[in-house]
């Protein structure tokens, strides 16, 4: 059994790798070392904002000047500085103005806080950073970004393994994926069927003015379902209860007939069943995906638009598959795959797609890419992998508020429950325990 937080990863679970006589000294180890953890996270006083370089270009911002501010204020001891950047949701003046120093050199600083993967040629050496790096799960595209973390002598700090003791994440995206990616899907529909068009989020100034396209939609008697019960589910049913569409439950859903707008969100239970016939449970589910089968079809029957934002494991199974598509009474006719699990479990998830070209078709016959919009055997595709970057003050702001509050103080202060511990991947160029499974995968493409 993993826990949740190793889920992900696919590695033997870190709460299960000690025999029971090693318990004690173990023990003793953990209280000692995350003690001296403690003590030397308390000297990274020298914090630097760096600018994001992936490509493409990402304007969110870990703390907004005002939190910059305040991380100041509540941290007298923190030397703070901003690297300037020319893309950033907050321009330099705006830190300036806030007392926040803003300079292009970070040689100096001690911890260096970013969102996204830093390129390569950015990595400062025998430095500590915290971004989301991507190579956890044994991501090929990241791993060259890996190897030169190690190869550096850098310490990395992944916010997506940063969790309390029951595994929970402390800090994320994920609501704010679900309310931009919601928008999307209907913005995605009205272009298909000509009945409304909807801004660009990413042209509106903020999330108030994205709200306010969503008054007065008539879309006719559109079906919406959304899976998924996490902060990407509920992020979603938060852009479309402004609405004003009829909300129902999964059973009003598959037997109404009503001739309105319907939303509808379901659970893991709601599309997925045990194979040997005994009754749903969701840790059961998590830990043992492999003994399960998709019960969706009924939901595949009833719906227009669909939006993807349940967790997948790649061993669970999918929503439906690819020859289930050319059925006569599979109906979907477009999907924002906020998840965007590459031919996962929406199996027409066949690439990421970008902010400036968010749409392509799926041509449900052919199995084909092919246009978003004006050919009725395609389905309209949505798989912006960065859905956030949408509205990035809103999502900068919420990110910030997290930050100051649950993870800001562990590193300045100490991590007496070991969240900062959990979430090393990498400490002075050496794979953490946790995270040793991926020595193999380093060494993988030891050509690059």
């Amino acid at each position: 059994m993993r826990c949740s937080a190793c889920l992900p990863t696919g590695s033997p679970c870190c709460q299960n790798q000690v025999s029971p006589d090693t318990d004690a000294k173990l023990g003793l180890f953990l209280v000692i070392s995350g003690f001296l953890i403690s003590l030397f996270m308390m000297h990274l006083r020298r914090i630097g904002l760096i600018r994001e370089t992936k490509t493409p270009p990402d304007r969110r911002v870990a703390l907004t000047p005002d939190q910059a501010l305040a991380v100041k204020e509540q941290f007298p001891d923190i030397d703070l500085v901003v690297q300037s950047s020319n893309i950033r949701c907050f321009p330099d003046q705006a830190y300036r103005d806030a007392g926040v120093e803003v300079r292009e050199d970070l040689s100096d600083r001690d911890l260096l806080i970013g969102i996204k993967e830093v390129n390569v040629q950015e990595l400062l050496s025998e430095k500590h950073y915290l971004f989301f790096a991507h190579v956890a799960k044994k991501q090929a595209y990241n791993r060259f970004l890996l190897k030169e973390i190690i190869r550096k002598k850098i310490t990395l700090m992944d916010y997506e393994y940063l969790t309390d003791e029951q595994g929970n994440r402390l800090i994320a995206f994920g609501r704010w994926a679900g309310i931009v990616g919601a928008y999307n899907g209907l913005r995605a529909w009205g272009l298909r069927t000509g009945s409304f068009q909807l801004k660009p989020a990413h042209q509106c100034l903020d999330r108030e003015e994205m709200n306010a396209q969503l008054k007065g939609l008539n879309p006719g008697a559109i079906r919406i379902l959304v899976t998924g019960g996490g902060r990407v589910g509920h992020g979603a049913m938060e852009t479309l209860s402004l609405t004003g569409f009829k909300i129902v439950t999964p059973e009003e859903y598959l037997f109404s007939d009503a001739d309105e707008p319907l939303i509808c969100r379901i659970d893991p239970w709601d599309y997925a069943a045990r194979k040997d016939g005994r009754p749903f449970e969701l840790h059961h589910f998590f830990t043992h995906p492999k003994e399960y089968y998709s019960t969706f079809q009924p939901f595949y029957t009833k719906t227009d638009l669909l939006i993807a934002g349940h967790y997948w494991d790649p061993d669970s199974p999918r929503l439906w598959e690819l020859s289930e598509m050319s059925r006569a009474d599979f109906r979907i006719r477009a999907i924002a795959d906020i998840s965007c699990d590459i031919r996962g479990s929406v199996p027409c998830t066949i690439k990421a797609t970008k902010i400036a070209e968010p749409f392509y078709g799926f041509d449900r016959f052919r199995q084909t890419e092919t246009a978003p919009f004006g050919l009725p055997e395609a389905i309209t595709m949505m798989t912006i992998d960065n859905l956030p970057g949408e509205l990035p003050r809103d999502a900068s702001g919420a990110f910030g508020e997290i930050l100051m509050k649950e993870i800001l103080p562990r590193l300045l202060q100490g991590d007496q429950n070991e969240v900062i511990n959990r979430a090393t991947i990498v400490r002075n160029g050496r794979l953490t325990g946790r995270f040793s499974y991926l020595e193999e995968f380093v060494q993988e493409g030891a050509d690059d």
